[in-house]
């Protein structure tokens, strides 16, 4: 999941030019090579990475999971250097909570892996197979995407994901944490790298940048690196789609909402409304608007507050201000991902007004109604424009891991190839493969032979 705000990462050509600019002339080292050259040795080394078999990319998993185990205090070491910096440099309090690499972080991770391990394997899926003649077979077929780059935030696990899914997915990953995760992305980097190689992995199955430069330098290798998913702010993700020919899948920002409808169960949507906003603020997936039916709203509200006790500080529209303590909200309010345990307020007329407000003001992330009623439930998940839309549960279900899928890439707001967390069908494409016996087609031009299309 994405969501620190990442504005201050978009240095990479502004205020930082200068020092971009007189490091060219010795170019990008990766590895001892010219930048360039080795996104190019990777893309060569992604065709040999879409070939293994099953079998061989499980056993690198397996392999990377106890390699995790085995060097965890070497891990847990690098982490404490970054925690002790991220307090020295004052950074915000969901920075630092998502930057903590604990014994907790690392049992889901390597949960996470064994999970992998036991999904069925994306490539070499059979989708389609048609006889489109006597002898001649068209197929279509499950395969990797090729180079994946993935610019993500200050999640030290997440870095322990994209890994774990590419190779799953038997796509090479070039992988660039935040800076305030260095020592400790690069602390799990080399731990993966080593196993993952030795268990049989081409060398390029997996790069770390380092340097925030080389951003810009990743942002013009279109040649061979086939998808970017930046994990960041809309103003981050908007600078990568801007500055690089290479397509660009995820999302921006995580505006949830969660809508109680007049046919609400209040017993049931006050523990969901807490948990959405408070089990882990710092989430795209947190619920950062929450917008009350008005026949509901007197009674349901201040049990709200009641029930959440400080753990909220709420930002109320006009109509509920008087309800309970709260600050004004504002327009901007509503546009706006906290991040931290702070929900904004809106009474509205009815469950159309909810919609409009959510499809006006929301990021297509992931948008609940509580309701009891069948037909304002559908009518909800039919016309809110959101990646994922719920009845009556948390937010913060809009998970990778928690959708089965062993864990994501990040999620996506788009409409195009993946929607939602992406998970291994994310990761994957297709190819036709046709197959025939001489045929050509002057033939079925002139009518000498013709289609069958024979579905086998």
């Amino acid at each position: 999941m994405t969501a620190v705000c990442l504005g201050y990462f978009i240095k990479i050509n502004h205020d930082r030019k200068e020092n971009v600019e007189s490091r060219k002339s010795s170019r990008y080292k990766n590895n001892g090579m010219d930048f360039t050259d080795s996104m190019k040795k990777v893309k060569e080394d992604s065709f040999i990475m879409a070939s293994l078999a099953e079998e061989t990319r499980n056993a690198a998993l397996a392999a990377v999971a106890d390699a995790l185990e085995k060097n965890k205090d070497a891990i847990f070491a690098a982490n404490e250097k970054d925690l002790a910096y991220a307090k020295e440099s004052s950074l915000a309090a969901p920075i630092v909570s998502r930057l903590k690499f604990d014994r907790g972080k690392l049992n889901s991770c390597i949960t996470g892996i064994n999970d992998l391990i036991g999904l069925e394997d994306p490539l070499f899926k059979e989708l389609l197979k048609r006889e489109l003649d006597e002898g001649l077979i068209l197929t279509k077929t499950t395969c990797p995407i090729g180079v994946i780059g993935v610019i993500f935030e200050s999640r030290p696990d997440a870095l322990v994901q994209i890994a774990s899914l590419c190779i799953k997915s038997g796509n090479c990953s070039i992988l660039k944490g935040g800076s305030e995760a260095k020592n400790t992305n690069k602390a799990l980097f080399n731990i993966i790298y080593e196993a993952a190689v030795n268990a049989g992995l081409p060398k390029g199955f997996a790069t770390l940048i380092e340097d925030r430069a080389e951003i810009s330098e990743l942002l013009k290798c279109h040649d061979y690196v086939d998808l970017l998913i930046p994990r960041g702010s809309n103003q981050f993700v908007q600078y990568i789609m801007d500055n690089s020919k290479i397509p660009v899948m995820g999302h921006a920002d995580g505006i949830c909402h969660i809508y109680v409808d007049g046919a609400a169960n209040i017993e049931k949507a006050i523990p969901i409304i807490i948990d959405s906003k408070t089990q882990y603020a710092a989430a795209c997936n947190a619920a950062e608007t929450l917008l009350v039916h008005q026949g509901i709203a007197d009674l349901i509200i201040p049990l709200l507050a009641e029930a959440s006790g400080n753990k909220i500080k709420y930002r109320c529209d006009a109509r509920c201000a008087s309800l309970i303590p709260c600050e004004p909200a504002t327009e901007k309010d509503f546009e706006t991902e906290y991040l931290d345990d702070i929900l904004s307020i809106k009474i509205v007329d009815d469950i159309d007004e909810a919609i409009r407000h959510i499809n006006r003001y929301g990021s297509h992330h992931t948008d609940c109604i509580i309701t009891e009623d069948k037909d304002s439930a559908e009518k909800f998940m039919s016309l809110v424009d959101s990646a994922g839309v719920y009845q009556n549960c948390s937010t913060r279900f809009a998970d990778g891991f928690r959708y089965g899928f062993g864990a994501e890439v990040g999620i996506s707001t788009g409409k195009i190839h993946a929607r939602g967390p992406v998970g291994l069908d994310g990761l994957v494409t297709y190819k036709y493969k046709l197959v025939g016996d001489g045929q050509i087609v002057a033939d079925y031009a002139n009518g000498t032979s013709t289609f069958k299309f024979h579905d086998l």
